[in-house]
């Protein structure tokens, strides 16, 4: 007779077959990539071929990627999903749609989950991903167990924040694949229940919004906090819980905009799933707006297609006519100072606050940068979709207004700084010296000559 015992040994013993199968499979595609990169006989410019669509925001004048590519495009694998230990392993180009999908059967979820289905885990380590669970646990990055990292010269690095590669553990981060191929990531897990609730609370002034993200803050007494800065006079916090039931749910794929409810109503209901990616068709620069526009075209214009066409399309499309796209990270304390200037000098809305605990003192940034740094908490305040017909000046006030208040900002989009502005900010002791172990002929190129707008 078969047992219980017996059926759970059966089945944890196949779970263990496929997750050896699967490993097996991914170092076969490791060692393709590592035997290329050491048999390669030039140092010229290299870029990836990914599957995955650029979450970058396209650069106008932005230089042409190396004509050589290598290929990754198939590390697109989940490789274990731990219950016991709570945690997951996968390669880079798997993206957060996918992790949500397959972590939910198991009553799990990433710690950090990125607002958008399309990003991928490697794009979320290396561009700086966070969310509505950040105030709490920081970045996707900060909950990280262990990176797999492909040199320039095709060694296979184990990197874990207390081994001999710990340096470059902490650089990968932010860096946009300029120090070397992030080849496989094991992550954190958290429980997680079937629906979120969502209560939408409603401040007149920063003041009372700032106090509300304070308290929330220091109590941890919500799974989520993220807000819409709809205008001056009205400040949105959204504060989410896991929940068991809900008497309704709502999706925002189609004819509903997500961060115009939150103006609207008191609270709502969602599915899990779509509460992660209730952004994906746009966070405040959702098109079109209309209701007979989303009718006709609301589920096939999403953020991936729009940013598709975008990088597909960059070289033609007028520098004037991208939208001003900016993520700041705006220390807590300094928030009042931002947002007089900003109002007075941008005046921009809506705005999209997130939350984010700094849970560590940063190896990437400068040390004369941090400082000056005395807060646990900053603000990032997003500003999508600004269409101005100089939006070159708008990116480079924001620039200058950020590193007076020693502030920073993700590198997604348009950046001006000279290389002593960002080296004052970016480390470039501790990048110099994971690039000399990583990329010593700079293959990949420098951080600052990739992703900044040299005039």
């Amino acid at each position: 007779m078969t047992t219980i015992k017996t059926l759970i040994n059966s089945k944890a013993k196949t779970k263990n077959d496929s997750t050896t199968i699967s490993m097996n499979r991914h170092d076969m595609k490791v060692n393709r990539i590592a035997t290329q990169l050491k048999t390669r006989n030039t140092a010229a410019p290299l870029s990836l071929k990914k599957k995955a669509v650029s979450h970058q925001v396209p650069k106008a004048g932005q230089k042409k990627e190396a004509t050589e590519k290598l290929d990754i495009s198939d590390l697109n694998e989940i490789l274990e999903i731990n219950t016991n230990h709570q945690y997951c392993i996968a390669e880079p180009g798997v993206t957060f749609e996918k992790i949500v999908v397959e972590t939910l059967k198991y009553s799990l979820v990433p710690v950090v989950v990125p607002e958008l289905r399309t990003i991928t885990i490697g794009g979320a380590v290396s561009g700086c991903s966070l969310e509505s669970m950040s105030y709490k646990f920081g970045g996707f990055h900060d909950n990280c167990l262990e990176y797999e990292v492909v040199t320039a010269k095709g060694d296979v690095l184990i990197c874990t924040p207390d081994n001999a590669h710990q340096l470059i553990f902490q650089m990968v981060h932010g860096t946009f694949g300029t120090l070397g191929i992030i080849t496989r990531i094991k992550f954190r897990l958290i429980p997680a229940k079937l629906f979120v609730k969502v209560t939408y609370e409603k401040y007149t002034s920063l003041e009372a919004y700032k106090s509300a993200i304070w308290n929330h803050y220091k109590e941890r007494d919500i799974d989520f906090m993220d807000g819409i800065i709809h205008s001056p006079e009205l400040y949105v916090l959204s504060a989410g819980n896991f929940v068991d039931v809900a008497p309704y749910t709502h999706s925002y794929d189609y004819l509903r905009i997500y961060y115009l409810s939150t103006a609207k109503r008191r609270e709502d209901y969602l599915k899990t799933e779509d509460y992660f990616f209730r952004y994906n068709n746009g966070v405040t620069n959702v098109r079109p707006k209309s209701l007979p526009g989303r009718l006709l075209f609301g589920k096939i214009i999403n953020s991936t297609n729009t940013l598709i066409l975008a990088s597909k399309f960059r070289r033609v499309i007028p520098a004037r006519l991208f939208p001003v796209t900016v993520d700041t990270f705006i220390p807590y304390s300094r928030m009042d100072e931002f947002m007089d200037w900003y109002i007075r000098e941008v005046n921009h809305f809506p705005l999209w606050c997130v939350p984010y605990k700094v849970v560590r003192k940063y190896e990437w940034l400068s040390e004369d940068f941090l400082s000056n740094i005395d807060d646990e908490l900053f603000l990032d305040i997003a500003l999508y979709g600004m269409n101005k017909s100089n939006p070159d000046h708008y990116y480079e006030i924001i620039e200058k207004k950020l590193m007076d208040l020693y502030a920073i900002k993700t590198l997604i989009s348009t950046n001006f700084y000279s290389k002593q502005e960002f080296w004052g900010i970016w480390n470039k002791d501790n990048y110099d010296r994971v690039k000399a172990q990583t990329d010593p002929d700079n293959i990949f190129r420098n951080l600052y000559d990739k992703m900044c707008v040299k005039r």
